[in-house]
């Protein structure tokens, strides 16, 4: 199989993280091998940890596209759980990658914030996270992504990112 990358992005709290275990699980299920690159956890790896501000956040996102980029071309699937609020990062992704699938986990605000397990709408009411995407700063969605899905809980989502990537002829 050729590697490739899988960008999901969506508003904080869309569900991004909880789609991209349900597409690994798909994948690893079909034998596919895969890794995923949850941006909160990339983040948290990175030494000194890339910070919020826009120049800050543009090297972040062009080191995630390098990271994926870099998998996919070891013949993995690198499953890229990340906000990307700006269509110029997940662009220079699909620049990047030998193959790519760019998911939208397409979830309402309001439903964002009220699943929001760190706070971060909370944060930016409060005015400590000014720059939080979609409130704060603008997130554009994509404009023609190859799959949409309703929330992280959307199993269909999962099996077609799936089926995109993988030869119908594999178990």
């Amino acid at each position: 199989m050729t590697g490739a990358v899988v960008w999901i992005t969506g508003l904080p709290s869309a569900g991004k993280s909880t789609l991209a275990h349900r597409v690994i699980a798909a994948l690893q299920g079909r034998g596919a091998g895969a890794l995923l690159l949850d941006g909160d956890e990339v983040r948290q790896a990175l030494v000194p940890s890339p910070g919020h501000l826009p120049a800050e956040r543009d090297a972040f996102y062009e080191t995630l596209a390098r990271l994926a980029a870099l998998a996919a071309r070891q013949g993995l699937v690198a499953v890229v759980a990340a906000t990307s609020h700006r269509r110029d990062h997940r662009a220079r992704g699909r620049e990047l990658a030998p193959r790519f699938v760019e998911v939208w986990v397409r979830t309402p605000p309001e439903e964002c914030e009220r699943r929001d397990a760190r706070g971060l709408y909370q944060l930016f009411r409060e005015g400590k996270a000014p720059l939080l995407p979609g409130p704060g700063v603008p997130y554009e969605p994509p404009e023609a992504p190859e799959v949409t899905a309703e929330g992280g809980e959307d199993a269909a989502a999962a099996e077609t990112v799936a089926a995109l990537l993988l030869p119908s002829s594999w178990p």
